[in-house]
């Protein structure tokens, strides 16, 4: 009996049209059953934002005259959320990757990701979920990311992810010879230090364009963002359980009543 192939979900944050998605779904179709829902237009920043007080759309959408996915007018986590509840219903999903990300998405960064965001929402609703960026905007060649992709998602369809958890991954914007290898990394403090330019238009009226540089919080190279500084891939495994339970017996310890 032949083996089945897996069944892979593709989504992210740049859009179905961007060249990162398409570099991914090319890699992971050699192996996989392949589905691409993503936003229909750029999403980046928007966090795990949902839609809830207007309509979805989905459209289908081509790639060379085939049927290549489905493009949403709504949030990365849209996307998912609607794949698994209606479009792909049915279908039982093996992996989520969302990426390849323009930009990098470690440290504080990672909380503001729509890529993030987006395999965040896949684990939510139980599904092994990876998030892949390339550590730049400018750099072009997604041809490691997409093979480092398709190994790290064999690595996950073959030992599963713990409830709860997905895998960051970053990937150092330089030739494949120039990685120096692969680090398990912690999620760094380092921090997008941004503040608003003020422009004026043509009619003379004041607006503002978001701007700044990352601020490097950490030095060592268990953190992402220093591990993807000096050319590593960086993989974090992160959870949607935000509670601090270090605090929990000293915020008990208030004794806080009405």
């Amino acid at each position: 009996m032949k083996k089945q192939k897996p069944i892979v979900l593709i989504s992210n944050d740049d859009g179905i049209e961007s060249d990162g998605i398409k570099a991914l779904w090319k890699e992971i179709k050699k192996f996989a059953e392949v589905y691409v829902v993503a936003p229909h237009t750029q999403q980046s920043a928007v966090g795990h934002s949902i839609t809830i007080s207007s309509p979805i759309r989905a459209r289908k959408n081509l790639i060379d005259r085939d049927f290549y996915g489905y493009a949403v007018e709504g949030t990365p986590a849209d996307s998912v959320k609607l794949a698994v509840r209606n479009l792909l219903k049915g279908k039982k999903i093996d992996l989520l990757i969302s990426g390849i990300n323009h930009g990098s998405n470690t440290a504080i960064n990672t909380i503001y990701s729509g890529t993030v965001s987006a395999a965040t929402e896949g684990t939510i609703l139980g599904i092994p979920s990876i998030a892949m960026s390339l550590a730049s905007f400018t750099y072009n060649d997604f041809s490691f990311a997409a093979k480092f992709s398709s190994k790290i998602a064999k690595h996950v369809l073959k030992n599963g992810l713990p409830k709860g958890t997905l895998l960051n991954v970053n990937i150092p914007p330089v030739p494949e010879k120039k990685i120096k290898g692969v680090l398990i990394t912690r999620q760094g403090k380092s921090f997008w230090d941004d503040y608003y330019d003020s422009r004026l238009d043509p009619n003379n009226r004041e607006y503002f364009w978001l701007t700044g540089k990352m601020a490097v919080m950490d030095e060592t190279l268990e953190f992402d963002e220093i591990a993807v500084r000096n050319n590593y891939v960086s993989v974090t495994p992160i959870h949607y359980d935000l509670t601090d339970y270090e605090q929990l017996d000293i915020l008990k310890s208030w004794n806080i009543k009405l």
